[in-house]
């Protein structure tokens, strides 16, 4: 008797597909002789490469295709980069589990100079990020920076094709697709904070698919869940979405976890920065948590500056 395959939904992106294959190598360890298979789904954010992130709303352009792939039963489990999903929960879906998760940095990718620290006022620096614009222009108001959109190896391309001073990429997708001898320098986290969920892969299957949920939960990673989810709750609460610029790092220590959020007005003026800890069995009321203290700290009047919010 053939076995109905377990179909994987993903995007079609060079990185995207090293995600997906990560998992499905994973998870064919544990179906045993059902096969595994990936299913294609080109996103809105895929298609539209030539606009601005926040001028296509930011609210799931790299995932509500494949969600809805799930809904029309062509899928059984979403690969997503967890950064790009939406915080607010799709009635019927479940986040069911996220793997180990990989390097959580911010590269800066230079040809012409080998630190961060050593670029000259008015350097033009190329990135779509919202939160990584606000917080290069607190570090260094004198940067120049563009919008760059497109892949990891296009946006690599147009750092030469344009001769860009540099372009900032997330460090996991550079060591996911062997490019770690591009990355010139991780920057510091203490003012460089990745985005919610960044490095980590987001595992989404129907809510009431009760044996897909099963298989899919072998693969969950337990203190790397605690975190997306403490991180997640924290955005959920701030009201914050892809155009907010919202930065999150967490880390979980004997049993304590530690998440640290920084919100940010549009132009990096102004940053809110707060520190939470609290037993990592409670992710999502240390975030919720910290989220007030934001919010105490003047964050509200900054997502404001940001406009809606999703």
């Amino acid at each position: 008797m053939t076995l109905t395959p377990l179909r994987l939904g993903t995007r079609g992106s060079h990185l995207a597909l090293w995600q997906a294959n990560h998992v499905a190598d994973r998870l064919r360890a544990v179906v045993s002789d059902r096969p595994v298979e990936l299913v294609l789904i080109e996103t809105h954010g895929d298609r539209d490469q030539a606009s601005a992130l926040s001028a296509m709303g930011g609210f799931g352009v790299f995932t509500k295709a494949i969600q809805t792939a799930l809904h029309e039963r062509r899928a059984d489990v979403a690969v997503h980069s967890l950064k790009d999903l939406p915080t607010i929960p799709e009635p019927g879906l479940e986040l069911v589990a996220v793997p180990p998760r990989g390097p959580t940095g911010d590269a800066f990718v230079s040809h012409k100079y080998r630190r961060f620290d050593d670029l000259p006022d008015r350097a033009v620096i190329g990135t779509s990020s919202l939160r990584r614009r606000a917080q290069l222009q607190n570090r260094r108001p004198g940067l120049h920076l563009i919008d760059l959109r497109g892949n990891v190896e296009t946006r690599l391309r147009k750092l030469a094709e344009q001769d860009l001073d540099g372009i900032i990429l997330a460090e996991a997708g550079l060591v996911r697709l062997g490019l770690a001898n591009q990355i010139t320098e991780i920057l510091n986290p203490s003012w460089m904070l990745p985005a919610v969920g960044q490095g980590a892969i987001g595992l989404e299957c129907r809510a009431d698919d009760a044996a897909t949920k099963d298989l899919v939960t072998a693969l969950l990673d337990i203190d790397t869940f605690r975190r997306v989810q403490a991180e997640r709750a924290m955005l959920l609460t701030l009201g914050g979405g892809c155009l907010v610029p919202i930065g999150a790092t967490s880390r979980v220590e004997d049993g304590i976890l530690t998440l640290r959020g920084a919100v940010l007005s549009p132009d990096g003026r102004r940053r809110v920065v707060a520190t939470h800890t609290g037993p990592a069995e409670t992710p999502l009321a240390i975030g919720q948590e910290l989220a007030a203290m934001l919010l105490a700290e003047g964050a509200g009047d900054l997502l404001s500056l940001s406009g809606p919010t999703v």
